[in-house]
């Protein structure tokens, strides 16, 4: 990117979405100060945020994952990456470091995941690494990334991960047995095996593993 009135690199253009308005405008300063970037906007919403970016086409969007009412920032971001012409990078930037929001919002198409404790030279670097489209994770997420990378899969049955798709879609033991032909006794079984391999004892939790651990289709 160049500046055409001078030739020189010209800066990066910024959204930033996050419901807190106190948040938003302490942002906005900071970023006022930062070399090489330009504040072209600001969301309270999700919604917001996808009208913004398609008027004001942005470089690189600073989202927020907790957006309150409407889209969140995960569905925020799968909008904006997928959708056609030029996409902005999404570089997130939230409180949340939980293994299921970062592996949700890499999979919507984020380029980077820093977290709100960051200090504003590493806000900086991260914003100007995505806007190369380069990745840019705060050091205890790249951590965690690695570290479930690193992490060997539980070994599920074919049987196991039917009930378990199942079980994603809110049936219950009686519904699922039903749906694939076996008995309830059977689903329970299976369901106290998967539980074990997956290391919970809820319904919930069995299904947020699965799809931090992408076992699910």
């Amino acid at each position: 990117m160049t500046d055409p009135a001078d030739g020189g690199p010209a800066p990066v253009r910024i959204l930033v979405c996050d419901d807190h308005v106190v948040v938003r405008a302490g942002l906005l300063a900071l970023l006022d100060s930062a070399p090489g970037i330009e504040v072209v906007g600001e969301a309270g919403t999700g919604e917001e945020a996808l009208a913004l970016a398609a008027r004001l086409a942005p470089d690189v969007v600073l989202m927020d994952l907790q957006l309150g009412a409407g889209i969140d920032g995960v569905e925020t971001t799968r909008r904006l990456t997928s959708g056609t012409g030029r996409a902005p990078y999404v570089l997130v930037l939230t409180t949340y470091d939980t293994d299921a929001d970062i592996t949700r919002v890499i999979e919507a198409g984020a380029t980077g995941y820093l977290l709100k404790a960051e200090r504003p030279e590493e806000l900086f670097a991260a914003i100007h690494a995505a806007a190369q489209g380069r990745t840019a994770l705060s050091g205890p997420v790249a951590g965690r990334v690695m570290a479930n990378l690193r992490k060997p899969r539980p070994a599920l049955t074919d049987r196991e991960r039917d009930i378990l798709a199942q079980l994603a879609t809110g049936l219950g033991n009686r519904e699922i047995a039903r749906a694939l032909f076996i008995s309830e006794a059977t689903v329970k079984t299976h369901l106290r095996r998967i539980y074990d391999k997956l290391g919970v004892d809820t319904r919930a939790g069995a299904v947020a593993v699965a799809k931090e651990q992408r076992l699910l289709p």
